[in-house]
């Protein structure tokens, strides 16, 4: 981008607005990458009693007090750039409050922030897209697992049998430990033809999919 003089240079001496709604910009994606890094890092925990639907690329020998333990330490520290950039947010707004007349005695700290920010931010979300993102697989028989244990399940049984009946079914396999499937397949009264259509995971998982005995 070019640069250019300021047209209204009373407004460049009287404030720093431009640097603030910067950093704004820079809080808002610390925020998004935040966020994905915290799934990515809770679908990855585990390897036994977490969600563990995902597995993250191990990058370090193991955890310091838990022999065996890989930590997921690519994204924990995209979450504590993310963390100091957030926080450098607030400082460079209280740098651009420091705008008295036509002088702001904040401009250093304002000016440090901002580029401590910028190059922050493109190091740990290239870091991160390179070892950890770029390793990422899916933790199949996992996922699986989860969907057959999830009471949720249910839900395509009750345009077919009924809600109430369907209801009755999801109780009946939390008291006793069992799966929705093999619960259905003694209270249903389909099939396992029927049952296998219903349950085609699929259809419950990707918008737009219907298995072939989908309502």
């Amino acid at each position: 981008m070019a640069l250019h003089e300021e047209q209204n240079h009373f407004e460049a001496a009287a404030a720093r607005d431009a640097c603030v709604e910067a950093s704004g910009y820079f809080k808002t994606i610390a925020v998004s990458l935040a966020k994905i890094a915290n799934d990515i890092r809770l679908l990855g925990s585990g390897p036994r009693c977490g969600i563990g639907e995902i597995k993250l690329p191990a990058v370090q020998p193991g955890s310091s007090i838990m022999p065996g333990k890989v930590n997921p330490v690519i994204a924990e520290s995209l979450v504590q750039v993310c963390l100091h950039v957030i926080g450098s947010d607030l400082a460079i707004t209280l740098g651009g409050l420091q705008s008295f007349f036509e002088l702001n005695v904040g401009m250093p700290l304002i000016a440090a922030h901002l580029l401590e920010g910028a190059h922050l931010l493109a190091a740990a979300s290239r870091n991160f897209a390179d070892k950890c993102v770029a390793g990422i697989e899916a933790h199949r028989e996992r996922c699986e697992s989860l969907i057959e244990q999830s009471l949720a399940m249910c839900t395509p049984l009750a345009p077919k049998i009924g809600y109430d009946k369907a209801a009755a079914i999801a109780k009946k396999a939390h008291e006793t430990g069992k799966t929705v499937r093999e619960v259905a397949r003694d209270l249903s009264g389909l099939t396992e033809k029927e049952l296998n259509e219903l349950f085609e995971l699929r259809a419950l998982t990707e918008p737009g999919i219907r298995g072939k005995g989908g309502e």
